[in-house]
């Protein structure tokens, strides 16, 4: 690909674009429970049409656009607000769930450094959270330590959370919920344990913090997992999941202003401009902003109640279709619109790709020591009107997995010739035979996804993410 010698006429480029996207998956067909969660085009067109208006300002330069200020403060108090946040708590817009982790991550790691002197901060984590908070200790420098979830539950075990507590200790985490089974953990005693460790402690109610809230307003027994809980210091949600906004927009929220400083940035040590940041990013198109700003204000509270009622019932009936069905079950007991589907009979990873072929689009997730390798599910709007579809659909990819079952003994023949090929150096050809018995090709996205991640499953962790990086970077090429 090389930059054209004279430019492409607009008709030319689109169609360009559009064939670009034969092979992407349909979001619109309802089928999708996983990455994109569908408002509607009606709702998607006032979005949208939001977005643009504010594309080309920059939140950089705020003295430019205070119109930007006026966007972000009007969207964080918004979401404050259903989060329980009282007068003192603030926040600010960010590309995503992983930049609030991150966000949040900073300001725990600068607040022990300046607070208590801390110069080698540990984080604790249960294995449900999110990869995003591993990034950011990668990024940090922050030590994470892992802690194991109740086996039956799949919530944190606080007992485990305090064993793994040290003088380096500086935040603790709970989800709200996990986005693995979409159970919510016991944030009131995690945070109670932080408070009497007078360390900070992170709710990560990305997924969860729009739906949850809403839920809890109509009615639905729920814990409490917010700015309600005292100990609670920072709470991440995002907007384009169950706010039903354009990517990218999520919230960094904070009890007070004081811990949100530490999550800035700041540097006029150079010849160039003086550069403020309350977030990762510098530059930073308000379309975003705009776009929440305007699904919040477009649904408002009983527009999104509608949705959360009819995406909770259709939940349900999701449910009910894989407890009908005689192999499969629902991983601990979800408390939203989220779940994870198991089996002990069918390998789960050749369901997902049965289940793809007939449109459905879930998401494979990896065996840890305290729980079994699964599917997850994540139901939005866009789903409501597909149930029946899922239910018939899913006995089909059943029965389908059932007559071509790989045996126990070819799987294990096939990790053997994995671990052989990995006593040798990592080489490119090694690597090459290593995605050949996986069904892929360097450089190529594969069709079906079952035999590597049944392959991947079977290995460490840490090689795991070797190997992906090694295959991650035959793809941009």
């Amino acid at each position: 690909m090389n930059l054209p010698q004279h430019g492409l006429d607009r008709q030319t480029i689109f169609a360009t674009l559009r064939a670009y996207k034969q092979h992407d998956v349909n979001w619109r067909s309802g089928k999708l429970l996983a990455g994109v969660y569908d408002p509607g085009d009606d709702n998607a067109a006032t979005i949208k049409e939001a977005y643009t208006e504010f594309l080309t300002e920059n939140a950089l330069f705020l003295n430019f656009y205070p119109s930007v200020i006026q966007l972000e403060n009007d969207v964080t108090r918004m979401v404050i607000n259903l989060l329980q946040g009282d007068a003192n708590a603030v926040g600010n817009c960010t590309s995503g769930g992983t930049e609030s982790i991150m966000l949040s991550v900073k300001a725990a790691r600068d607040w022990a450094r300046a607070e208590r002197k801390i110069t080698a901060p540990e984080m604790i984590v249960p294995i449900t959270a999110h990869a995003a908070f591993h990034k950011a200790a990668h990024y940090l420098g922050c030590k994470i330590i892992i802690t194991p979830v109740n086996p039956q539950t799949f919530r944190a075990d606080v007992n485990a959370m305090q064993a793994a507590i040290t003088p380096n200790t500086i935040l603790l985490v709970g989800s709200a919920p996990c986005y693995a089974q979409g159970v919510i953990d016991p944030i009131g005693e995690i945070a109670a344990l932080a408070q009497s460790h007078k360390i900070l402690c992170h709710v990560d109610a990305c997924v969860g913090g729009i739906h949850l809230s809403i839920m809890r307003k109509l009615g639905y027994p729920l814990p409490a997992f917010d700015f309600s809980v005292p100990g609670v210091t920072s709470i991440s949600t995002d907007m384009h999941k169950y706010g039903y906004a354009a990517k990218n927009i999520s919230v960094a929220m904070f009890r007070h202003d004081h811990l949100r400083k530490f999550a800035m940035f700041a540097c006029a040590n150079t010849a160039s401009y003086a550069v403020l940041n309350p977030s990762v990013l510098s530059t930073r198109s308000a379309g975003p902003m705009a776009g929440a700003w305007a699904a919040l204000m477009s649904f408002g509270e009983a527009g999104y109640a509608d949705m959360v009622q009819r995406v909770q019932t259709c939940t349900a009936d999701m449910i009910a279709a894989v407890n009908a069905t005689p192999g499969l079950r629902i991983l601990g007991q979800p408390a939203m619109s989220m779940f994870a589907i198991a089996s002990d009979e069918i390998n789960i990873f050749d369901l997902d790709d049965e289940m793809a072929a007939r449109g459905w689009m879930l998401q494979p997730q990896f065996s840890t020591p305290d729980l079994p390798a699964n599917l997850h599910a994540g139901v939005h709007w866009g789903n409501v009107a597909h149930v029946g579809a899922f239910a018939a659909d899913l006995q089909a990819a059943v029965s389908a997995c059932r007559a071509k079952a790989v045996t126990t003994e070819a799987a294990h023949g096939l990790k053997n010739q994995v671990l052989q090929l990995l006593q040798q150096p990592l080489s490119p050809q090694v690597f090459g035979q290593l995605l050949q018995l996986g069904g892929l090709t360097p450089g190529q996205l594969p069709t079906g996804f079952g035999r590597i991640n049944t392959v991947l499953d079977m290995l460490p962790r840490d090689l795991v993410n070797v190997l992906l990086v090694e295959y991650m970077n035959s793809i941009y090429r």
